[in-house]
Order: C-alpha cells, then sequence, then structure tokens
C-alpha cells in the first residue's frame, strides 16, 4: 500500500531519517583501537541529555525495564526499604520488579490519572526517623496514564526531612522530550531508554548515575551480574564494553544527540509542550476527558483519552489500525478499554499530529462516539497557527 503507517503510540517512536541513515553500516570492530574515539565522545554528550556533570551515564543492551533492574542492584540489598507511588502500570512494574529483588516495598496507591503525592512523600520522609527507607522511587511520565509528576518537588521532600535515601527516577518516556534536571534535582539514578525521546529502536538503556549512587556499590548486595555497573566503569574509561555493545545502536544514537543538540534541548521540550497542547485542546474539543486528572499532571509525551461509557477503546484502537493504518497506544491493565492513548514524543511536527487527530476523529465516529468531524483537528490547528514561529512574508509588487 502508498504511504506511510501512522505511528502514534507512546513508544517506540517515529524515527528520523537522519537515525536510520546512521545505522545503515556494515558491522564494526567493537575492539578496534579507534573505537573510543567514538565512544568517549558519546559518554560525555550523552551527560548533556540528562543534564548532569557529576554522574556517569552508561549504556547497557536492553530497555528501561533493563534500566530498573541495574538501578537497584548496584544500589540496594534484599531487605532494604524502597517508597514508591503507583498510579500507572510502569509505576506498578517497576515496584513489582523491587519486590522480586528482595526489597520492601512501601508502596503509595494512587488513583491512576494522578501522579506522585508530594504531601504523601514529605510526610512518610519525615516519618522515616530510623532512615530505614533507603530509595525513593518516581515514576516522571506515567505512559499508561498520560500522567507527569513533580521530581524536583520530591527533592525538596527529602532535603527538608533531612532524609538521605536516593533518589531514583523513571525517565523512560520523558528524558529527551521534557525538561529533567538531574543535578539542578539531586536526582541519583535516572533510567531511560533508547526507543522515546532518543528516537531509536529499542534495545537500549541508557541509565545515568550519581556519585552517591556508585559508591552504594561498595554495600548493595543485590545480586547482579550483566548489569553491573563495575565492569561498565572498567572497560568503559578506556572507551569499550565487558561484553559486546550494540554498536549500530551507539551510531543511531549519535545521530540522534547531534539532532537534539543542534534544536537546542530547551527548544526541544518547548516544541514537545506546544505540540500536546494542541492535542489536548483537541480532545477537549471532541468533548471527551483525559485520564490525566487536572493540567498539573498533564504529560507532553502522551495523552490518555477516556471514551464515553458504553463504549469500549479498543473498538476505537482497532477501527484506526484497520480502516485508516494508524497506531495508537492501548489502555493498559486498569484503564484497559476504558483510554487510547496518543503518543506526541520525539520525531514529531503539527502536521503529524494533525494527522492523529484526524485519524482519531474517523475512528471514534466510526465506533459511534458523537463528536463532531474536524473539531478536533480545528482547535488543534488554531493553536498551531497562534503559536508558530514568526517570518517576513514576501511584499506583493
Amino acid at each position: 500500500m502508498s504511504g506511510f503507517h501512522g505511528l502514534f503510540i507512546p513508544g517506540p517512536t517515529n524515527m528520523p531519517f537522519g537515525v536510520r541513515q546512521a545505522m545503515d553500516i556494515a558491522l564494526e570492530d567493537q575492539r578496534s583501537p579507534d573505537f573510543p574515539a567514538f565512544t568517549l565522545p558519546l559518554f560525555r554528550d550523552l551527560k548533556k541529555a540528562f543534564k548532569t556533570e557529576k554522574g556517569q551515564v552508561f549504556l547497557f543492551p536492553g530497555s528501561g525495564t533493563g534500566g530498573w533492574e541495574a538501578a537497584i542492584t548496584n544500589t540496594l540489598s534484599p531487605g532494604d526499604r524502597v517508597l514508591i507511588a503507583v498510579f500507572g502500570q510502569f509505576s506498578y512494574l517497576w515496584a513489582d520488579l523491587c519486590a522480586r529483588h528482595g526489597l520492601i516495598v512501601d508502596t503509595v496507591d494512587v488513583e491512576w490519572g494522578e501522579g506522585v503525592p508530594l504531601d504523601i512523600y514529605a510526610q512518610r520522609l519525615r516519618d522515616d526517623k530510623a532512615h530505614a527507607i533507603k530509595a525513593v522511587l518516581v515514576c516522571h511520565n506515567e505512559t499508561a496514564t498520560g500522567v507527569t509528576s513533580d521530581v524536583a518537588g520530591v527533592r525538596d521532600a527529602l532535603d527538608a526531612a533531612g532524609h538521605p535515601a536516593l533518589l531514583m527516577v523513571d525517565g523512560v518516556s520523558s528524558i529527551a522530550s521534557i525538561d529533567f534536571r538531574m543535578d539542578e534535582w539531586g536526582v541519583d539514578v535516572a533510567v531511560s531508554g533508547s526507543q522515546k525521546g532518543f528516537m531509536l529502536p529499542t534495545g537500549l538503556a541508557i541509565v545515568a548515575v550519581s556519585q552517591k549512587a556508585l559508591a552504594m556499590q561498595k554495600t548493595a548486595k543485590c545480586p547482579r551480574g550483566f548489569f553491573d555497573f563495575a565492569d561498565m566503569i572498567r572497560t568503559n574509561k578506556d572507551g569499550y564494553f565487558p561484553y559486546t555493545p550494540a554498536t549500530t545502536l551507539l551510531r543511531g544514537l549519535r545521530a540522534s544527540l547531534d539532532m537534539l543538540f543542534a534544536e537546542g534541548l530547551d527548544n526541544v521540550f518547548a516544541r514537545h509542550h506546544r505540540l500536546a497542547e494542541g492535542v489536548r485542546l483537541g480532545v477537549a474539543a471532541w468533548g471527551l476527558e483525559l485520564c490525566a486528572k487536572a493540567p498539573k499532571w498533564h504529560s507532553d509525551t502522551v495523552t490518555a483519552i477516556c471514551v464515553p461509557k458504553g463504549f469500549n477503546s479498543d473498538d476505537v484502537i482497532k477501527t484506526a489500525y484497520h480502516r485508516y493504518r494508524m497506531s495508537l497506544g492501548l489502555g493498559l491493565s486498569k484503564v484497559a478499554g476504558r483510554v487510547f492513548r496518543i503518543g506526541h514524543i520525539g520525531n514529531i511536527n503539527e502536521i503529524m499530529m494533525l494527522q492523529a487527530l484526524a485519524g482519531c476523529e474517523m475512528a471514534l465516529r466510526d465506533v459511534g462516539v458523537p463528536v463532531a468531524a474536524g473539531s478536533g483537528v480545528a482547535a488543534a490547528q488554531e493553536h498551531y497557527r497562534a503559536t508558530a514561529p514568526q517570518f517576513q512574508l514576501s511584499k506583493v509588487a
């Protein structure tokens, strides 16, 4: 069939042609004498994406889940206590992974559609006089519900309580797309993945670690092998890896970073916010509600949209896929059948988001949801027009 399939899930995301081209190379010798000339600047520049000067960044073959495992096994021991809020599928899975490693998980159950409850975190930390909590976990952007939480606010709560716990952040669907400041916010471990804001295929777990967290390796007793920071540190310092790296993905990552820096990270964040606002205005014009309960929770990388009672969101997704060659995100776990998701992350622009809204409108109308044709598209159009960059028009003679 002609044209492109529309990919509007929150990851994997659309790959820029330049990234695809950078990976279309012959396989290379990962132990060659000149390999470090490529990898050492890559390690250095990755730190800029996390906005850290003091931390160290590791690249593991894997996904964000592997990054989670690296984070906890290198810093904690079975029996250690961690604090985490669960308000979506991915925060739940991180808590589950901690439990599987023998950690004691203090779970704060939050309504899906809200984010990290700073008041409850602050109270738990104040009450923990013995400092039994060894790590505080934050899902910066909960992909399942389209909710972003306040990482800086969690750091403030830790500091106000004088609590020494590590601050760990799942930034899989936020880093390189939503403002993230590792050093400024005192983040000790930040986990990301290649398939979201970095605009690559799945296959790299990208983990940034503070010096405080690195020092925890000396006492951490969780079993680890493949994800051992010590093995990475020993070989990365010379530009190599302890095992075969995903060299083609590394070449793509180099191209991705160059694109992000050429645009400017702050401009990248502003672009995501602007495009996300257009989508949210489109949803409002349809008369539908977001899964996110309030504007303070709105995600700039994914919007989760509730279908009216009596409808199944899976029908919208299947209709969009089969009739209009467009992929939308499924509702997961507690919100299965209740929401569909539009991903607006990575390599996106205004026209792509209008395409997504138009396809959603057709699919919604096809399954009987009463939305006015063109309403969401028009609302987003007006927002994009009003906020578009200005330029000088040619004068007519």
